[in-house]
């Protein structure tokens, strides 16, 4: 069976996490990669992505020059705004490829971005090949993890989940992102300005409710900031009590009577307890399941992302979630 032909569009962190995976996979050919750093523009993915080999591939600015090259798939990591990346999804369905890409507000679009779904997903069944917005979350622990659970339910009335994140021992860029060392007055003018932010969780209210059948009228999102109650020091930072250290966001999906049917927490910040995931369903019967530990993030995201991969081609064309995909572990080799 000939290898799935596989281009890497974004070669930032989790760009080059996806390829360091990929290279690991038989059933893979990277064929592209692309990106308009000029500090990477020209230089081989493999020592670029950190897999300490050259692989033959050289990174390029021109994306519809490496579209052309002739691939199955496209693994897309560049923006968490979908409006930001509609042209470069448009141009790659376009050239008739699949597409997996971990753009958040992709994962589930219809509510907050209903007209460009539309488009994306006629482009995608004119050219027939499948859309993909996925990842660890949104697009696993606090959506689709849910979903599967609820598999073992006669009825369901109320879903829930908490997502705690240790962010101490993560990579600077994230310590740094969630507000690590502003004043609270700081924290409140970034989120303001949408700067501090986690994108997805207003995503992953609105497909469990729809996959749920739950009555979601109105989604909420709350952001706060965590301040340190005692000094608290990274690789990174080095915080004083009083001031910011994460943030709690919270997305409350209110039915048409204003009952919260669907309520999804995640927390990140320094110094927190131990990371974990827990999801919990009200219903017939009720069920929580809980990941002490947590999801790793970043290598959760690589690997949700790849393991769908196969899937693509077993999808109906258009645009597709998380709720539609048979998630799977992929072992490497090919057997469709």
């Amino acid at each position: 069976m000939a290898k799935i032909r596989v281009i890497q569009y974004g070669v930032g962190p989790i760009g080059a996490g996806m390829v360091r995976l990929m290279l690991t996979k038989p059933g893979v050919h990277i064929v592209g990669a692309i990106d308009v750093d000029p500090n990477k523009v020209g230089k081989d993915l493999g020592l670029v992505a950190g897999a300490e080999r050259e692989i033959g591939v050289k990174i390029c600015s021109d994306a519809d020059a490496v579209l052309r090259t002739g691939a199955d798939v496209v693994v897309h990591t560049t923006s968490s705004y979908l409006k930001s990346v509609a042209d470069q999804l448009t141009a790659c369905l376009s050239a008739g490829l699949h597409v997996v890409s971990t753009c958040e507000e992709l994962s589930y679009p219809f509510r907050k971005h209903p007209e460009l779904s539309k488009k994306l997903d006629q482009i995608a069944r004119e050219h027939k090949v499948a859309l993909l917005g996925t990842g660890v979350n949104p697009g696993f622990v606090l959506d689709k993890l849910i979903l599967t659970l609820a598999a073992a339910c006669q009825n369901v009335t109320k879903a829930t989940g908490h997502r705690i994140v240790n962010a101490s021992t993560r990579r600077q860029p994230l310590q740094a992102k969630i507000g690590s060392g502003m004043t609270v007055e700081q924290f409140h003018e970034q989120v303001k300005a949408g700067i501090i932010k986690h994108h997805g969780l207003p995503e992953s209210v609105g497909m469990v409710a729809d996959g749920l059948g739950l009555d979601v009228a109105r989604i909420e999102e709350v952001i706060e900031p965590v301040v340190a109650k005692e000094r608290v020091k990274t690789d990174y930072f080095d915080v004083p009590a009083g001031k910011v250290v994460g943030v709690r966001q919270v997305a409350h999906g209110f039915s048409s009577k204003g009952v919260v049917n669907v309520d999804l927490k995640l927390e990140m910040y320094l110094g927190a307890p131990d990371s974990a995931d827990t999801v919990s369903i009200k219903g017939t019967p009720d069920l929580t399941l809980a990941v002490p530990g947590g999801t790793h993030g970043d290598l959760a995201t690589a690997a949700i992302t790849v393991n769908c991969i196969p899937a693509l081609f077993e999808m109906r064309p258009g645009l597709r979630t998380s709720k539609d995909t048979p998630m799977c572990y992929f072992p490497g080799a090919l057997s469709r």
